[in-house]
């Protein structure tokens, strides 16, 4: 009788702390109202739940990085437009100006008064900045990229930012691209991550092409025209263009204006004529530039889509997967306190026997 009296007081305390233990479970359940608190709850769920927060931090960070390219890429937009509105005035400056019927000397001087305005206003907004950075810079940001003479300090330089897992946005369009014209058709959108060479043919292939790349960089900057010089000078094409690496030819934006500034205060009304059909031509190529940047802002915005609801969609499956069902754990609290206390009863009667009743 005590031996199976002592196994019977052994079963009875290890239902108790079991119960109790449920019990707490549920207790905690239903105040953190999370089924999965910690990985031994259900490692299953807890390492899904793990990659679903991994993914949804990413995403975050990714808007971040997205939100700081935007802001770039916006005030680079509104300075294309104050750009693009000058030489809109500059265009039809050049028309007024370039027949007698409604121009003289006179009134070329004064215009042309004007048009350096608008040339040194473009200087201006070559040197904006966003912060401490110079937009129009490439990768040095640190200082001003043009000086009065319209001479470029920068580089080609494309600030990328990562926009999600594998993909890559340049926040920027260096000054050469927008007032030169260099290359400026060839600028993606998004970028992949960097090529890497797995074979020795790719390698030799790769370095081959970034030494062409340093070689067309080199030619471009030694065929940059200097700004100022008589309006009478003949011009080629390479007075106006630089070299290309894309198809397309770009027109030294603040050399037209200084052009067209210098024919006036000479009364050349050949060059006026000529400054009409190279504003039109640099005109074009803003628009070009604020293209590009409207097509970057349209993919950051539906990468930003892409990424909320990415983050949406993992806090919903975490949620599934820890978030505990509070109807059913104030059921199974019902059921695990009528346990428990049926246990204590049991318990009682076990723990308050006499010594009459071992004797019996």
């Amino acid at each position: 009788m005590r031996v199976a009296d002592k196994m019977a007081y052994n079963q009875v305390t290890r239902n108790l702390q079991k119960n109790r233990g449920d019990m707490q479970e549920l207790q905690n359940q239903a105040a953190t109202q999370k089924r999965v608190n910690k990985p031994s709850d259900d490692p299953a769920a807890a390492s899904r739940v793990l990659v679903n927060r991994t993914e949804e931090k990413g995403s975050q960070q990714y808007i971040k990085n997205i939100n700081i390219a935007k802001s770039y890429l916006e005030f680079t937009d509104q300075s294309l437009s104050e750009l693009s509105e000058s030489l809109l005035r500059a265009k039809e400056l050049a028309i007024q100006q370039a027949s007698d019927a409604g121009a003289s000397d006179d009134t070329r001087r004064v215009v042309a008064a004007e048009v350096e305005q608008i040339y040194n206003q473009s200087i201006h907004i070559g040197n904006r900045k966003l912060g401490e950075r110079y937009i129009f810079g490439g990768f040095k940001t640190n200082n001003p990229p043009f000086d009065m003479d319209g001479q470029y300090y920068g580089d080609d330089g494309d600030m990328k930012i990562q926009v999600n897992k594998d993909a890559f946005l340049a926040m920027n369009l260096p000054g050469d691209k927008v007032f030169y014209g260099s290359g400026l058709g060839s600028d993606g959108l998004i970028r992949p991550k960097a090529f890497v060479p797995k074979t020795t043919e790719e390698l030799q292939e790769f370095k081959q092409a970034e030494a062409d790349r340093a070689r067309r960089n080199q030619e471009m900057k030694q065929e940059k025209m200097e700004l100022r010089g008589p309006a009478s000078t003949t011009r080629s094409n390479k007075a106006f263009y630089s070299v290309d690496d894309s198809s397309s030819k770009g027109i030294n934006v603040l050399k037209v204006l200084k052009d067209f500034e210098v024919a006036l205060k000479v009364n050349d009304k050949e060059e006026i004529q000529t400054a009409i059909d190279n504003l039109d031509v640099a005109i074009a190529q803003i628009i070009n530039a604020r293209a590009q940047v409207g097509s970057r802002i349209t993919m950051v915005n539906a990468v930003t889509d892409s990424l909320q609801k990415a983050i949406v969609d993992n806090k919903t499956v975490a949620s599934n997967l820890e978030d505990a069902d509070l109807f059913q754990v104030v059921s199974d609290m019902n059921k695990a306190d009528t346990t428990l206390r049926a246990t204590l009863e049991t318990s009682n009667k076990l723990m308050n026997q006499s010594l009459m009743d071992f004797i019996k």
